[in-house]
């Protein structure tokens, strides 16, 4: 089994859904400290900003000390050599996710030779979900107790009352 001492997750996470927690649960199997990387990522167009996302996420992971939450902008890469971190984890859910994610592991790998990726499926239970659809059953004042955690539910119908 790959033990290393720290690995990042990057991601929008636009927002952290429960499979994003998933991701980071299962992760920390492999890992001593999980950073997790929140990518300031405006092209999306993200519902919350930068603090608002790296502020959700720490409060899901409060009471975990093998878990650090950061904001970045930027080359994966570069923030992964300032940290002197060698592996990534990126979750899969389907064919279209694997095809995007090795194209940019790839990359990834010729900026730096030994920087390598590590990928995870969720659990099937969350295999589906993504922040995007989060936020269009949120916009429409649906249920999400199933797809987010307390506090980012809390968040998101704050953002869609105004």
């Amino acid at each position: 089994m790959l033990k290393s001492k720290e690995g990042i997750y990057p991601g929008t996470f636009d927002p952290i859904t429960k499979g994003h927690i998933n991701i980071v649960k299962r992760s920390l199997k492999f890992f001593d400290k999980l950073i997790i990387a929140v990518a300031q990522n405006e092209e999306k167009n993200p519902l919350f900003d930068v603090n608002e996302r790296v502020n959700m996420i720490k409060e899901v992971f409060k009471n975990n000390d093998n878990i650090d939450v950061i904001a970045f902008d930027g080359l994966l890469v570069n923030l992964a050599r300032n940290l002197d971190v060698k592996v990534i984890i990126r979750g899969l859910r389907a064919v279209s996710d694997f095809e995007y994610e090795l194209q940019i592991a790839l990359t990834n790998r010729q900026l730096c030779k030994d920087f390598e990726s590590l990928f995870l499926m969720p659990s099937i239970e969350y295999v589906y979900l993504s922040s995007s659809v989060v936020k269009e059953i949120a916009s429409k004042n649906g249920k999400l107790s199933k797809f987010v955690p307390d506090n980012v539910k809390k968040k998101l119908k704050e953002k869609f009352e105004k």
